[in-house]
């Protein structure tokens, strides 16, 4: 019987569930440690968040002013894992490979503008 699944992919249950907890931790740091953007929306999230909670607000509004945030973080790790295979395939100058590059990046520019539309809606009103 023929797998199509990596050979790295042996893991199941509790083991599996530690390494990728692992796995995920080192990406994090990863991504602090070296990526300037991260880190400034970590911050920008430590601030954000309990800000968040010094309005009076509804739970579901609280969670969304929460979520907006929390997702920025997450396209910024999906624009440095591309960054990062992008650079890791070539170094060279493409067009293919700056496509890449802009749109993981307009996708955090959108991710930006959510959280200053979600916001501003909910605060504003």
């Amino acid at each position: 019987m023929e797998h199509n699944t990596s050979p790295f992919k042996g893991k199941t249950g509790i083991k599996r569930i530690s390494n990728a907890a692992g796995y995920s931790l080192a990406g994090l740091m990863a991504a602090y440690r070296g990526e300037a953007a991260f880190r400034q929306l970590v911050w920008a999230n430590l601030v954000l968040i309990p800000l968040s909670f010094c309005f009076d607000l509804e739970p579901v509004e609280h969670a969304l002013l929460v979520a907006v945030c929390l997702l920025s973080l997450i396209i910024e790790l999906f624009n440095s894992a591309i960054e990062a295979v992008v650079d890791r395939i070539s170094l060279e100058r493409h067009p293919l490979s700056k496509n890449a590059k802009d749109m993981g990046s307009a996708a955090q520019m959108i991710a930006m503008l959510m959280i200053a539309v979600v916001w501003g809606i909910i605060l504003i009103g």
